[in-house]
């Protein structure tokens, strides 16, 4: 069996059919005496694949553009999107650049703005776009228009773009199809997503412009790996084999990630033996998802034998590729093979990056061990580098798992002393621990905080984290596994609706500061 086959080709470390080429030490780990911390220092390590993905498109071919001129027209863009404000209307700001703007520099515009959730603003843009002499109805333009909208979640917008698109005379084209499958792929209602997937699908096989590409089957496929659907998955594999397209190193690691990422190890390693079976070479891509799902599921073995594999192919590990060992070990308590991996990394002259050390101090917090967190904490603030919000936000986690809230409380009062500025993440995860230790002085100094801040904190706030902890208490009190259902079901009724009440009192809280401070 295909499962049987990809178990085997991970278990042989000298299996000549796959993860070829080597010479490897006999352990990639070398014993550690001393707390692993290490100065930053600037490392850049770069991965480029070596396949290229196309899809049909009626846009002519444009002249290549050079990194200079590029670099101009990024900057150009820059400038104006700091021009943009409240106070004036965004159509005098683009007026003022009339000279000099072009399709290049709208599509930057529609990247940037959608970036930062300014998709009206992009309307706008094509607004006025649509006005200048220059401006030709073009695919590109719509189909970069529907990606953008599709990724806010603003389906309904994406499908007038496309309506737009056909009534000023643009034949719609393979790409236009891609991103509208893909806005309709982030819409909330993930089953009847699919369903509308499939039908532009099976309509784009029914068209010579539009026959579905390698990158249309990479959507999809992901898309119903991420579903756990294994069945629509393998009509797709079928579909794809008939077909004139061939798949690539994509299509087999987006497929292998999403199954990774639910857990589903079986249908991930069946995916890796089609893999072979089509003679893809796995890429750095393929490594790092496999290491990080069998290290999700505590699968060790497996996860070394993989990087082992890695170790001798022609590819090289990358900093993700350590931290999520440096994790997973972690969550499974292996601190001194989680602390070897750090040590590797060096020993191997890669230099970690801030994600590495919030790796090491989550790792150290999971393991119980919050000094050894807090000296990896203390070493990068010394490093007189930049500390990252997120780093702060992995220090007051560990204090948090380890019910310290009021060393979090202490070392939230000084994170401006560091340079740091808490952010939504900080007070959400704060406001969790503090929920959980019942400790309701530290959640209205909290919430004052947040109020000088500026975050306002809406309901859906509230939720989440009133929900992270309702779950968790949930499970704790299920898996005693004594207590009847009916136990159960009224145990987490009661926190729903103390979780409520929460809710409603630091609401409540919240205006009653505002009002104070006449904010309202």
């Amino acid at each position: 069996m295909a499962t049987s086959a990809a178990i085997g080709i991970l278990q042989n470390p000298i299996n000549p059919n796959y993860f070829t080429h080597f010479s490897i030490s006999s352990s990639p780990y070398s014993p550690i005496s001393s707390h692993p911390f290490v100065a930053f220092q600037k490392s850049y390590i770069k991965y480029k694949p070596n396949l290229k993905i196309t899809c049909n498109s009626s846009r002519p071919h444009k002249r290549s553009v050079s990194k200079g001129s590029n670099s101009e027209a990024y900057e150009l863009v820059r400038g104006i999107l700091r021009n943009f404000s409240d106070k004036e209307p965004i159509v005098s700001t683009l007026n003022k650049y009339v000279k000099f703007l072009r399709t290049e520099h709208c599509f930057m515009l529609f990247e940037e703005l959608g970036k930062s959730d300014k998709w009206l603003q992009c309307l706008e843009v094509f607004r006025w776009m649509q006005k200048q002499r220059w401006y030709v109805a073009d695919n590109g333009v719509y189909s970069k228009l529907i990606s953008v909208m599709g990724r806010k979640g603003q389906t309904r917008m994406a499908m007038w773009l496309f309506s737009e698109m056909r009534n000023s005379g643009c034949r719609p084209d393979t790409s236009v199809y891609n991103a509208l499958i893909t806005a309709h792929l982030h819409s909330r209602d993930k089953s009847k997503a699919l369903e509308k997937a499939l039908g532009y699908f099976n309509k784009m096989k029914g068209m010579e412009r539009c026959q579905p590409s390698i990158v249309t089957y990479n959507i999809l496929l992901r898309a119903f790996a991420q579903a756990r659907n294994v069945n629509q998955v393998n009509t797709l594999f079928k579909d794809l084999e008939e077909s004139l397209v061939s798949p690539d190193v994509f299509t087999f690691n987006g497929v292998m990630d999403a199954f990774g990422k639910n857990g589903m190890i079986r249908e991930m390693e069946a995916v890796l033996s089609r893999m072979k079976i089509n003679h893809c070479k796995p890429d750095i891509i393929t490594f790092n998802l496999l290491i990080d799902a069998y290290g999700k599921r505590q699968e060790f073995e497996k996860m070394e034998q993989v990087f082992k594999s890695l170790l001798r192919s022609k590819e090289k590990p990358t900093l993700p590729t350590f931290n999520s060992m440096i994790v997973n070990y972690g969550k499974a308590r292996l601190r001194e093979k989680a602390e070897n991996v750090f040590l590797n990394i060096t020993n191997m002259g890669y230099t970690p990056n801030y994600i590495t050390y919030e790796s090491v101090i989550m790792m150290y917090g999971l393991c119980d061990s919050v000094s050894k967190a807090r000296e990896t904490f203390d070493g990068i603030s010394a490093s007189k580098k930049e500390l990252k919000v997120s780093t702060l936000n992995a220090m007051l986690d560990v204090y948090c798992l380890n019910n310290l809230p009021m060393e979090a409380d202490i070392l939230l009062d000084s994170a401006r002393d560091y340079g740091v500025h808490p952010n939504s993440s900080t007070y959400k995860l704060l406001y969790k621990a503090y929920t959980k230790a019942n400790m309701k002085d530290l959640l209205q100094k909290l919430l004052k905080c947040m109020d000088q801040d500026g975050i306002v904190p809406n309901k859906r706030f509230f939720l989440e984290a009133l929900g992270a902890f309702g779950s968790s208490t949930t499970t704790k009190k299920s898996a005693s596994g004594n207590a009847d259902k009916s136990r159960n079901t009224d145990s987490r009724n009661t926190d729903k609706s103390t979780n409520t009440d929460t809710m409603h009192t630091s609401i409540n809280t919240y205006t009653s500061i505002q009002q104070a401070a006449g904010k309202t």
